[in-house]
């Protein structure tokens, strides 16, 4: 995800050249510049008729106009509510480090180390999950109880909550959680694979295929016939504006694309991995206190 500041409007604008928009764009914007500067040429040099007026771009420009606003509308709600989801999860996790911390004595670092790293693991394995790219090597497995069963298991976050339920459920037996204790976690614990399904559901519903083609087809022919509207006005001018048109069309669909799989690692996807570490952090920072730390 980029950071930067949005008042800045000169950075904005003169860094434009270095975007990754732009970067996608570039090719497009620059075979449409050349077929334009052709189509000109040869309508001056053969003096080939063409009407000066296309009423048919104003119309289906407007239409156009209307479908991409829908298009951009869908793709960032997607990517906010992709963000609301591991806001949520994080609130959750962190909540659930506090309670334990309340609960677990101070003493019993093996079992705080257990949760800490339980906890991180399935945040970690979540956001790699999404991404298709989850690998046990990346976790932090060591001295856990699912450290060899995890490389089997089809679903990992789930594998992980599963095996955080059962020793919630043990400690519980152990008289260490109480029953009240036990409910207070359960929220949290609830969430963690309801956040993990709605985060699913996002990445796998796409735009409908058919939506995404047609669309796509649309802006291509538009593009291609709007010189037509422009060489008998325009002329040679009319290649700059049609390139810029093509940055602008063109481009809205191209960030719709972007930030409609907010999970994955184009630069303006969610910071997922930040998100990560801070947990590991924060999460560490709760449950990993000192017997003597805490007494002082």
């Amino acid at each position: 995800m980029i950071s930067y500041n949005p008042k800045n409007w000169l950075k904005l604008v003169f860094g434009l050249h270095r975007s990754q928009l732009m970067r996608y764009l570039a090719p497009t914007i620059l075979l449409v510049g050349a077929f334009t500067f052709g189509l000109v040429f040869t309508v001056h040099k053969w003096e080939i008729p063409i009407p000066a007026d296309f009423a048919i771009h104003t119309i289906v420009g407007i239409v156009l106009g209307l479908v991409l606003v829908f298009r951009t509308n869908t793709a960032y709600d997607r990517w906010w509510e992709g963000r609301k989801l591991f806001g949520s999860l994080t609130n959750s996790s962190r909540n659930l480090a506090l309670k334990l911390h309340g609960i677990l004595p101070l003493e019993d670092q093996a079992r705080r180390d257990y949760y800490f790293k339980t906890i991180y693991n399935f945040y970690f394995a979540l956001k790699e999950h999404l991404r298709g790219t989850c690998e046990p090597d990346d976790l932090d497995l060591e001295n856990m109880p699912y450290a060899s069963s995890i490389r089997e298991a089809q679903h990992k976050p789930a594998h992980i909550v599963a095996h955080l339920q059962q020793q919630v459920q043990n400690d519980l037996k152990a008289g260490i959680i109480t029953p009240e204790q036990m409910l207070a976690l359960a929220k949290d614990l609830d969430n963690c694979m309801e956040v993990g399904g709605a985060c699913e559901r996002i990445r796998n519903t796409p735009i409908p295929f058919s939506y995404s083609t047609y669309i796509k087809k649309v802006i291509i022919l538009y593009l291609a016939t709007l010189p037509l509207s422009m060489v008998t006005k325009l002329g040679y001018w009319s290649v700059p504006m049609i390139m810029f048109a093509t940055y602008v069309i063109a481009g809205i669909e191209v960030l719709a694309e972007e930030i409609e799989d907010p999970f994955g690692t184009d630069a303006n996807d969610l910071d997922t991995d930040g998100m990560a570490r801070n947990i590991r952090k924060n999460v560490k920072e709760i449950l990993m206190v000192e017997p003597t730390t805490q007494q002082n």
